[in-house]
């Protein structure tokens, strides 16, 4: 590379490859921004998030399902509040967000789960509702939704206790549910009771759930991508056997008596403890506590 002094420097040269340079990178950065720009184009990557993230919970124009219908969304809400809802649906509830609030309890406390989409991936989807609302792009196909499989409660039951594996080796849904109908205290506590489910969402909520999964708990215990953790045959079973613990009715005081339980077997280790252990220290306190008491003793007096 020549020197400032060799006669064959030339900051003409240099300046003109800078410029160069400089008119590539410019023409880089527009070309993308002009594609980032195209709404047709925008709104069809959100056409392909939609399909992919959006429509096991949502329709456009077909009406509510898990969630709302979405049909006329970019005119319903303010433009800045859908993009926080779509790219972090969980912070704008948990801030108490007075919209998010009466759509969690409208939807049937449902919470819309976070799906780890980027500001420009919210924008693509509000491209693609502001497209069809516009005329510019077609709403989804209609669906023409086959009768659901007729599953087996008892296969279900199963399923749900963990007597029978599910096919990809997820946890029984009893680890973290409780459910009227499998005994006294009914399963675990970390989700909600699902006794009520069925008739709180139906026989095809209760299919949209369990084909998507969409809830922020359990998507990272099955590590789901977009991919439903079940097969259609345990789905079913699922839903014959929420239907039916759906109409038994769970003891009132199943509460009382994980209590009462808990005090008993609490009282229990206590006593036993007791019996077990009560001279586990004597070889050690005697040696210790024997010259103590006759120090004390006569040899204190004056």
């Amino acid at each position: 590379m020549p020197s400032i002094s060799d006669p064959r420097f030339s900051f003409h040269t240099v300046g003109a490859k800078l410029l160069a340079l400089l008119l590539a990178t410019l023409l880089v950065v527009g070309m993308a921004q002009l594609a980032r720009a195209d709404p047709l184009a925008q709104a069809g990557e959100g056409e392909t998030l939609f399909k992919e993230k959006c429509a096991a919970c949502h329709s456009v124009g077909e009406g509510d399902k898990v969630g709302p219908d979405l049909q006329g969304v970019t005119a319903r809400r303010d433009r800045d509040w859908l993009l926080r809802w779509i790219a972090a649906p969980d912070q704008v509830l948990a801030s108490g967000d007075p919209i998010a609030t009466q759509l969690f309890e409208e939807y049937k406390q449902i919470a819309m789960p976070n799906l780890g989409l980027t500001p420009a991936q919210a924008e693509s989807l509000v491209a693609y509702f502001d497209a069809i609302d516009a005329g510019t792009i077609a709403p989804p196909a209609a669906q023409v939704t086959a009768p659901l499989a007729q599953g087996n409660a008892a296969l279900g039951r199963e399923l749900f206790t963990g007597a029978a594996r599910f096919q990809n080796g997820g946890p029984p849904c009893m680890g973290c549910h409780s459910i009227g109908g499998i005994g006294a205290l009914g399963g675990g506590v970390l989700g909600p009771d699902l006794t009520p489910a069925f008739s709180k969402f139906g026989d095809a909520g209760l299919a949209s759930l369990l084909s998507t999964i969409p809830l922020p708990t359990m998507n990272p215990i099955f590590g789901l991508q977009g991919l439903s953790p079940l097969t259609p045959e345990e789905q079913a079973n699922l839903r014959a056997f929420l239907q039916q613990a759906s109409l038994a009715e769970r003891p009132p005081d199943a509460l009382v008596q994980l209590l009462i339980l808990s005090a008993i077997g609490a009282a229990l280790t206590l006593v036993l403890a007791h019996i077990f252990w009560r001279k586990r220290l004597v070889a050690v306190r005697r040696p210790l506590v024997t010259p103590a008491r006759l120090a004390s003793g006569p040899m204190n007096k004056t």
